[in-house]
């Protein structure tokens, strides 16, 4: 009896978003003084920063407990989308690439949280004297990862769930 195929060969984007995540911070750790914008455009700015907390900052300044708790609530995540993907119709493409772009985007952020006891973050974007929380391409990969799961959800049937 032949296994189903499933969407585990999508690890290969999850692979592509830690490689390009982490180049990308250690260029701009390398490069970059920390906390001095760097102007590129008139709404954005290259500019280190470093991030103990999660999304927004949350529980940045709670003593450093919380790059446990991140840290292993990364990895529960990261394990269930494996397994999730593993359970994936290989056909059902956008939830396979939306599974892969957040796992890859949680693990690169793993890996600067147990390293770093931080993650590095270096787009800025602002408008007007309005500041949106720096980010990185990690972030980046599971906004638009989550965005396609919630799109997914919603029109499962109408994108890319049909085989050709």
């Amino acid at each position: 009896m032949s296994s189903p195929r499933t969407a585990l060969p999508w690890l290969w984007l999850a692979a592509a978003v830690i490689v390009l995540d982490l180049l990308t911070k250690y260029q701009a750790s390398r490069l970059l003084p920390y906390g001095v914008a760097h102007p590129q455009l008139p709404v954005f700015d290259l500019t280190l920063l470093h991030n103990t907390g999660a999304a927004f900052s949350f529980l940045a300044s709670a003593g450093g407990w919380q790059r446990w708790l991140f840290a292993l609530i990364a990895l529960a995540v990261s394990a269930v989308l494996v397994v999730w993907l593993g359970r994936t119709p290989r056909q059902q493409r956008w939830l396979g690439a939306g599974l892969s772009l957040v796992l890859g985007g949680a693990l690169g952020n793993l890996y600067d949280r147990v390293v770093h006891g931080y993650v590095v973050d270096f787009i800025s974007l602002h408008y007007n004297g309005y500041y949106f929380p720096a980010f990185n391409l990690a972030d980046t990969a599971i906004t638009i990862g989550a965005g396609m799961l919630i799109i997914d959800m919603l029109w499962s049937s109408d994108i890319g769930n049909k085989s050709k």
